[in-house]
C-alpha cells in the first residue's frame, strides 16, 4: 500500500506484485518511489515563485491536498538546490548555433528571493531566422539599470550570440544605454504594447473602446508610410476631441516606433527594397 498525492487530494494505492517474468516489471502508471503526480510536483516551484516561504509548504499543501501530502522545509530546500543547478546549466549553454534577428527585452518584477531594494528579473527572448522564439536568458538585475542590462548582453555575447538586427523593448533608459555599450550596431525598436498603454492612459475611459482598435492597427500598416498615415488620422481625431496629450504621446519617439519596417515584409508583399529579414508580424513586447 502506498499513499499517492494527486491534484484532488491524497489517496491510498495498492501496487500489485508481479512475479515469474523474464524481465523486471516497472509500472508506467505508478513508477517506483513516486509519491506525488507531476501536477503536484510542478505546483511546488509555482508556489515558491509566488512568495510562499519554505516553512509554510507543509501547512499550505495540507490545506490544498489533505493531511497525507506534507512537504517539509528540508524537502523544499533540496528542491531549490536542484532548481539552482538546472538553472546554472541552462544559463551556461552556448548560442553559437543561433541566428538571432530580433531580441525582445523586458524586466519582470517578482516577490520571491528578492531583497527589500527594488529589483527585477531581466528577460531576453530571441527571434531566430527560422521563425522560432527562444528565451536566451533570465537574470536578476537592479532596477533595470544600464549596468545590469550591460552585464546581461555581454554574457550573451561571450556565449556566442551574434548582434541582433533589431532589439525591442519599452522606453526604460537602462536597456538602450546597455545596447550602445555592447551591440551599438543593433537598431532600436520601442514596444508597441507599451506605447498603446501609455497613449490610452492619457485618454478618458469613455474613449478607450474607440481608441484601442485605431492604435493597434497602426503598426500593421503594409508600409511605414501607411503606418504614419494611420498615426496622423489618430492624432487628428485626438485634436478634434481635445485629447492633445494622447496625441503627443503617440508621436513622441516615432522613428523608434517604426524601425521594424526595415526588416519586415507583410505576407503577400513582393515589391520593394530587399531586407535582411522578413517576418509576418511587427514586433511588440
Amino acid at each position: 500500500m502506498r499513499r499517492l498525492t494527486l491534484g484532488a487530494g491524497t489517496v491510498d494505492v495498492r501496487r500489485p506484485r508481479v512475479r515469474n517474468t523474464e524481465e523486471r516489471f516497472e509500472s508506467r502508471v505508478l513508477p517506483l518511489f513516486v509519491r506525488r503526480t507531476s501536477k503536484v510536483r510542478d505546483l511546488i516551484p509555482t508556489l515558491y515563485l509566488h512568495g510562499l516561504a519554505e516553512g509554510d509548504f507543509d501547512l499550505a499543501l495540507r490545506g490544498l491536498l489533505g493531511d497525507g501530502a506534507p512537504v517539509s522545509a528540508s524537502t523544499v530546500a533540496r528542491l531549490k538546490e536542484r532548481w539552482h543547478a538546472d538553472y546554472q546549466m541552462w544559463r551556461r549553454r552556448s548560442f553559437e548555433d543561433l541566428e538571432v534577428v530580433y531580441l525582445w527585452v523586458d524586466g519582470v518584477y517578482v516577490k520571491a528571493g528578492l531583497e527589500k531594494e527594488k529589483a527585477a528579473v531581466l528577460v531576453a527572448l530571441a527571434g531566430l531566422t527560422d521563425g522560432r522564439k527562444v528565451i536566451v536568458t533570465i537574470e536578476p538585475g537592479y532596477r533595470e539599470s544600464t549596468e545590469s542590462w550591460s552585464a546581461l548582453l555581454r554574457d550573451l555575447k561571450v556565449r556566442g550570440m551574434g548582434c541582433p538586427c533589431l532589439v525591442i523593448g519599452d522606453g526604460h533608459l537602462g536597456i538602450w544605454g546597455a545596447l550602445r555599450n555592447v551591440f551599438p550596431e543593433a537598431d532600436e525598436q520601442r514596444c508597441w504594447n507599451h506605447k498603446v498603454m501609455n497613449v490610452v492612459a492619457r485618454l478618458p475611459k469613455r474613449a478607450h473602446a474607440q481608441a484601442k482598435p485605431l492604435l493597434c492597427s497602426i503598426p500593421y500598416g503594409a508600409t511605414r508610410e501607411e503606418a504614419k498615415a494611420r498615426r496622423d488620422a489618430f492624432v487628428e481625431w485626438c485634436r478634434e476631441s481635445g485629447y492633445q496629450t494622447a496625441a503627443e504621446t503617440l508621436v513622441r519617439d516615432w522613428n523608434r516606433m517604426v524601425a521594424f519596417y526595415a526588416y519586415w515584409r507583410p505576407i503577400g508583399r513582393t515589391s520593394g527594397p530587399p531586407t535582411r529579414w522578413s517576418h509576418p508580424l511587427p514586433p511588440s513586447g
